[in-house]
């Protein structure tokens, strides 16, 4: 099976000359002394460093295409013909009453202070990259009238252009950091919130301290990774006197900005860009508790932590300490996913797969609770797009997965509706989009559905791709309540593990859901075998 081709990919704009590859390198079965290009190594030998990451910068988001041999598409939904759970007590299901706008779609997570969703997704983690400073205001305005939570990651702070520290080297003003709260806080409306991601830097730089006693926000997250990458964060700036900035402020930044031939590469205009990373976090139960404890003696109701795709004793290590540390929402993000800024290899090539990673937390969260010790709620990451996705996603994990993070699902969006509102005023409609019109009313089907809500003044201020992203969650949760509908749950809490089954021996084998032979097919029989 040929999972992925190496060499080769848009993401950094490298092809193959030759239609013959060889699959395990990438690299044309015949190499042509005298070649123009252009496949990665041959751009590697002038730009090195700069094809470890998708390009160009700030202007894109990636998705590794990497074809796992199990995912979630060897997954089925299973439909009844019978049967209507979870409709309003004192409803009797028939025909006339359980109809899908019937399906209540919300869900809630936390451990003593619930936080509600109208509909069982979040945003991954929108912190320093570019693509979500520049965006923003539509993400976080699109997430608030949806309902939905936001997370915006890690870096926010350090990375602020304005950002003024004490003598201590603690933040004591940040405008990028007030200007993401102050966005999402102006339109919520009880659904959801708004979470900052915390790493090493943002410990050391006291943002935690910051936001809790400037912005009374509830929850705060830990980070230990993400599916995209085992290190640090990272972004790239382009100005030299940036990066020695960052440097200042305490980050690992390449290639070092204060080196003289870099600076003399800079100035010649060999080196364009340069990468601010983040530091390695190191995982131990006492540090980790110790930090818990901190953070609520600062006052947040609510720790949050994010996972990545580690391996087996991480993911144990997660849970169980998110137990005992009786954390709010473990989010366990699965490779590969997709980011704003990603070493490409690392996206491709690192880490635990979504569907083995779900399989393996599901096993260990059976112990734990065999054990009396209550499971932390749980989310899972890691290539998410649609509504048929949440529901395996959440049938395969019930009862301890809430809700599923969306990392450029609910970006996309959002980026299209900005696009449609710059593209009006230019006069420049692309026919994808003129088709419906070429009025605001007009293409977006969802627009009178806010103007009821918030008035026509309001709406016609709010960024266009915040409507955008409105609209993307109320296609997804039709789409949610009509596969529900059909398999006859109407409250998301009731989906169990039998509302899916595996369409192959190996899908089975590594989930634990039935396969499609064995699934029902003891009641079946019962049914055939009477009298």
């Amino acid at each position: 099976m040929n999972l992925r081709r190496p060499n080769s990919n848009e993401v950094n704009q490298t092809f193959n000359r030759s239609r013959s590859v060889v699959p395990m390198s990438g690299l044309c079965t015949r190499c042509i002394d005298g070649c123009t290009g252009g496949c990665e190594i041959f751009k590697a030998a002038y730009r090195g460093r700069e094809l470890l990451y998708p390009g160009p910068f700030s202007k894109i988001t990636a998705g590794a295409d990497k074809n796992y041999p199990v995912d979630y598409s060897h997954l089925n939904i299973q439909g009844y013909g019978i049967g209507a759970e979870g409709l309003p007590q004192g409803v009797i299901s028939s025909p006339d009453t359980a109809r899908f706008p019937a399906v209540d779609t919300e869900t809630e997570y936390g451990w003593d202070k619930k936080v509600r969703l109208k509909v069982p997704m979040f945003t991954g983690a929108l912190g320093s990259t570019f693509i979500a400073r520049n965006n923003w205001e539509h993400f976080a305005t699109g997430a608030a009238i949806s309902g939905v939570t936001i997370v915006c990651g890690e870096n926010v702070c350090g990375i602020d252009p304005q950002l003024e520290l004490d003598k201590n080297n603690k933040v004591i003003k940040s405008p990028e950091m007030d200007r993401r709260i102050e966005t999402y806080k102006k339109y919520h409306q009880g659904y959801g919130e708004i979470l900052v991601q915390m790493n090493v830097e943002d410990t050391n730089l006291g943002v935690a301290e910051y936001i809790i006693n400037k912005h009374k926000l509830d929850t705060i997250e830990l980070k230990w990774g993400q599916g995209a990458k085992c290190i640090g964060g990272e972004i790239k700036v382009k100005e030299i006197a940036y990066a020695r900035e960052l440097k200042k402020r305490g980050y690992i930044v390449t290639p070092d900005p204060d080196h003289h031939e870099i600076e003399a590469a800079y100035k010649d205009g060999a080196i364009k860009e340069f990468e601010r990373h983040s530091r390695l976090g190191f995982i131990s139960k006492e540090g980790f508790m110790a930090e818990v404890d901190r953070l609520r003696r600062l006052g947040y109701k609510r720790i949050t932590l994010k996972t990545g795709a580690y391996a087996q004793r991480e993911l144990a290590m997660a849970l169980r300490f998110a137990s005992e540390a009786r954390i709010d929402l473990l989010t366990i993000d699965g490779a590969p996913g997709g980011t704003g800024m990603s070493p490409w290899p690392m996206m491709s090539e690192w880490g635990v797969p979504t569907f083995y990673l779900q399989s393996m937390a599901i096993r260990m969260a059976d112990t734990l609770a065999q054990k009396g010790l209550r499971v932390p709620d749980l989310a899972i990451a890691g290539g998410f797009s649609s509504e048929d996705g949440i529901f395996k996603g959440l049938a395969m994990g019930a009862p301890y997965f809430k809700a599923v993070c969306m990392g450029r699902a609910l970006m996309i969006p959002g980026m299209v509706g900005k696009n449609i509102g710059n593209w009006i005023k230019s006069g420049n409609l692309p026919k994808t989009v003129s088709e419906f019109g070429s009025k605001i009313e007009e293409i977006f089907v969802c627009y009178e559905d806010i103007v009821d809500k918030y008035g026509k003044k309001e709406a016609d201020a709010m960024p266009l791709g915040a409507i955008g992203i409105y609209t993307f969650a109320q296609k997804t949760q039709v789409g949610l309540q009509q596969l529900m509908a059909g398999a006859r749950k109407f409250n998301l809490s009731l989906l169990s593990r039998k509302d899916v089954m595996a369409l192959s021996e190996e899908a089975a084998k590594i989930s634990g859901i039935a396969y499609v032979m064995d699934a029902w097919k003891e009641e079946a029989d019962k049914i055939i075998n009477e009298g």
